[in-house]
């Protein structure tokens, strides 16, 4: 598909990496402790070399893990995971030194350097035009709603208007989305939405403010908790519309991470910090294509997780592609400084993205 480079691994006939030694490795010396000296991943493709000439690409690289090397092949886990005398890949240098090499450019298409130094509008702002971004994105869902796997994580903003929240529901329902990382707030006025028809109190229609509203999300989470999970108050109930309830029926799973100033919880919202990382990451790890809306500190925890590239079922590698929807270039511009160069900003209104994609999707013009 157009849309999807395809991927140029490294020339290892290379004289300097054809001359490279064979990494090193030393054991942890207790658990969750890394001996000196280890070599911790970034997001690209990262590969190691065994010896006799053979490299080993690790399978789901991504910011700040480490590599464990033995007979049973490569692997990459969080610091925290490692177990004493696990063997842990050493070294600091990336282009071959020490046996490490990552790869930055596998996915550049040909042709693609300009002619001089110095050119206008280098970087995606408010003056960029989305279109071609809007383009190949729709091509990129088509493609991976069969053929790969499409992680949303989304801020409340969606669930505060009737037409985004229809939207994101339909979506949902026609298999565009594999798996939902959010908080508690996204599904709290959700089920808001559900039962009163408004967002923090707000029509999620006329935007009007409605007396009393402002209980009503706290009614919502009560209405939860008393039945214990979101699962068991949707069919009591007899929720049919909404992002959850949509999740629900298509058994889309979805990790709610909790915040410090979270009300209620839901049921559902992990509180332990860790336990939310585990949860996102078991997410994240199988994510073709990620689209993160309105929310920051989720979009910037989920690209410290995901890798920019996927090992296939069949061997072929192919990239993973971050979207961030936002009224501002902070989201993009700050995991391009923590290392996720890949994330690409799409700087709109949260609702009008969402109702935009599901019109362009359906098929039905009303962009």
């Amino acid at each position: 598909m157009a849309a999807i480079p395809s991927y140029t691994p490294p020339d290892f006939s290379r004289p300097d990496l054809a001359a490279a030694p064979a990494v090193r490795t030393a054991p942890a010396p207790a658990d969750g402790v890394l001996p000196p000296g280890f070599h911790a991943t970034s997001n690209h493709p990262e590969y190691v070399h065994r010896g006799s000439g053979e490299w080993l690409l690790a399978g789901e690289s991504r910011m700040d893990a480490v590599l464990l090397l033995d007979a049973g092949g490569l692997r990459v886990v969080e610091p925290r995971l490692v177990r004493q005398g696990e063997p842990v890949v050493m070294g600091r240098s990336e282009n071959g030194e020490e046996g490490i090499y990552v790869h930055t450019t596998g996915f550049d298409p040909a042709g693609t350097a300009t002619e001089g130094k110095f050119a206008f509008r280098a970087r995606g702002t408010r003056e960029t035009p989305f279109s071609r971004s809007y383009d190949e994105l729709y091509e990129i869902l088509r493609h991976d709603r069969e053929q790969g796997s499409i992680l949303w994580v989304l801020g409340p903003a969606v669930a505060f208007d009737r037409d985004s929240r229809d939207a994101m529901q339909w979506l949902i329902e026609n298999g565009y989305c594999h798996a939902l990382l959010a908080g508690n707030a996204l599904a709290t006025h959700d089920l808001e939405a559900a039962l009163f028809r408004t967002g923090l109190g707000q029509d999620i229609y006329t935007q009007a403010l409605v007396p009393g509203g402002h209980y009503n999300h706290l009614d919502a989470i009560n209405e939860v908790r008393r039945r214990g999970s979101l699962a068991r108050t949707v069919a009591e109930l007899d929720i049919r519309d909404g992002i959850i309830p949509a999740c629900l029926r298509r058994s889309v799973p979805f990790v709610l991470a909790g915040s410090i100033r979270d009300d209620g919880p839901l049921p559902e919202v992990i509180t332990d910090t860790v336990q939310a990382q585990d949860a996102m990451r078991q997410q994240a790890r199988r994510t073709t294509t990620v689209i993160a809306v309105a929310t920051q500190l989720h979009t910037i925890a989920t690209g410290n997780m995901v890798p920019d590239y996927r090992v296939m079922e069949d061997g072929t590698v192919r990239p993973v592609f971050f979207y961030i929807v936002d009224m501002s270039e902070f989201g993009a511009d700050k995991l391009a400084n923590r290392g996720s160069g890949q994330a690409r900003a799409i700087l709109t209104n949260a609702q009008d993205f969402v109702v935009n994609l599901r019109h362009a999707l359906a098929g039905t013009g009303k962009l």
